[in-house]
C-alpha cells in the first residue's frame, strides 16, 4: 500500500529514528508534535497502524502495558522497562542456557525477556 509522505509522518518516523527505543502512542504523540504542534493521537495512531503494516515497525508487548513500537528488523534482544518513568529500553544479546529450563519434551519456539527497575535517570 502506498502512503503519502506527509509532514505527519515524517516527524513521526524522525522520532523512532532519534529516540531508537520502544514507543509508546503517547509518546510518539508528544514528541512528534515538537515539529509538527497540533498533531492529534488519531494521526499518530493511523500512522503507527500503516508503518506496522509496511513492516518498518514492530510492536513491544510488555504485560500489563499499552504497545510499544519500534524499528523493525533489529537483531533479537529483550528489553528494561523502568517502573518510576515508564520508558522501556532496549537490551542488546541474549541470556544462554534458556533451554535448560525448559521440561524434558518441551521445544522453545521464541522467547521475550523484560528486565524491569531504575533507569539512570530514575536511580538514585
Amino acid at each position: 500500500m502506498n502512503h503519502r509522505n506527509t509532514k505527519q509522518r515524517a516527524a513521526i518516523r524522525q522520532v523512532f529514528a532519534e529516540y531508537d527505543r520502544p514507543l509508546s502512542a503517547s509518546e510518539v504523540l508528544e514528541l512528534a508534535q515538537r515539529d509538527v504542534p497540533g498533531m492529534g493521537a488519531a494521526t499518530v495512531y493511523r500512522a503507527l497502524g500503516s508503518l506496522l503494516e509496511e513492516g518498518l515497525l514492530a510492536t513491544v508487548i510488555l504485560p500489563g502495558q499499552a504497545p510499544r513500537y519500534e524499528a523493525a528488523g533489529k537483531a533479537h534482544h529483550h528489553h528494561f522497562h523502568c517502573r518510576v518513568c515508564g520508558r522501556v529500553f532496549e537490551l542488546e544479546g541474549c541470556l544462554s542456557g534458556l533451554q535448560s529450563l525448559v521440561p524434558s519434551g518441551f521445544r522453545v519456539e521464541g522467547h521475550d525477556i523484560v528486565l524491569s527497575g531504575l533507569c539512570p535517570g530514575c536511580g538514585v
